[in-house]
């Protein structure tokens, strides 16, 4: 009985961490300009640590100036992706 239930206890924590390493499709943030559809899986190869100081997961203090430095600072320094307003923010 010990056996099966470290053996199930062993399987729900490799379980939990795979479903913790596999990024979302996209996530939506809520902006007073208008809805903005972040395609996280699109930037998953950049790696984690470009975006996230610590583990994965969300971004302490994440909001508009913390966006703005992080997505559209990205876009334009790789002159890749959207930089205008209407571009992200959806109404």
């Amino acid at each position: 009985m010990t056996k099966l239930i470290t053996a199930l206890f062993a399987a729900a924590v490799l379980v939990t961490a795979a479903s913790a390493a596999t990024p979302p499709e996209t996530i939506k943030f809520p902006a007073k300009g208008g809805e903005v559809t972040f395609p996280h899986k699109a930037h998953a190869g950049k790696g984690c640590k470009t975006c996230h100081a610590g583990a994965p997961g969300k971004i302490a203090g994440f909001g508009k100036d913390k966006a703005h430095a992080l997505c559209k600072a990205c876009h334009e320094k790789e002159a890749k992706g959207p930089t205008k307003c209407v571009d992200c923010h959806k109404k």
